[in-house]
């Protein structure tokens, strides 16, 4: 989001309420916007491939990963097809742009609630779950405020835009500051706490039987 900042300061000419982000693709500055749909998809992989590691649970929350990265995907490939400035005729690489971008969005929207609700049903991320499933709610709904702009000359589409991608890089940017405990699903969580205590501090080789000792908590 610093470099949408940028942007506005580099290209003042361009409407935060009425120009999509990708606007910035075309023109002087061009390779900013570019940097930017780049570092975005580097961002989001390395979300992915985090929460691959730290969560082990069901269908659903795998589903959603599929959907993140699709939606990573997505943002890189969106630097090398520069969009059509809004008001101009559409042309090979601006449809490519579109196309991109459509399936980027309802990805990172269906992935961000798939993966919220995942993590709310485990008791080590239930507390981040939440926080995470009203953002991605709430992005869910500027989505849709986006999707009722399209075709309307003097809907503020590019400000509903905008909302809608701050909201799921604020998803992104807070799972990746999220410090998680024990790993969700992890059979270690669920062991004895005599095995716990004595096998995982070294002192009892693996695969023995202790006795069964009382643990002080």
């Amino acid at each position: 989001m610093a470099i949408d900042v940028l942007l506005r300061f580099l290209r003042p000419g361009y409407s935060l309420i009425y120009n999509a982000e990708s606007d910035y693709g075309r023109g002087p500055w061009f390779w900013v916007m570019d940097l930017n749909f780049l570092l975005r998809c580097a961002l989001s992989v390395a979300v992915v491939a985090s929460l691959y590691r730290a969560v082990r649970v069901g269908g659903p929350f795998r589903a959603g990963l599929v959907f993140l990265a699709i939606w990573a995907v997505c943002s890189g490939l969106l630097a090398f097809f520069a969009d059509d400035v809004e008001g101009q005729p559409l042309r090979g690489s601006g449809v490519v742009h579109l196309g991109l971008a459509f399936i980027a969005f309802v990805c990172v929207g269906i992935g961000t609630i798939l993966v919220s609700v995942s993590l709310r049903s485990d008791p080590a991320w239930r507390r981040a779950g939440t926080v995470l499933l009203a953002v991605s709610l709430a992005g869910a709904a500027a989505f849709l405020l986006l999707g009722s702009a399209t075709g309307h000359k003097h809907a503020p589409g590019g400000l509903y835009e905008r909302i809608f991608l701050g909201l799921e890089l604020l998803w992104i940017a807070g799972r990746g500051l999220h410090r998680h405990g024990p790993i969700a699903g992890d059979p270690a969580r669920r062991r004895p706490a005599y095995l716990t205590k004595y096998q995982f501090s070294g002192l009892m080789p693996r695969g023995s039987t202790p006795h069964r000792l009382p643990v002080s908590r």
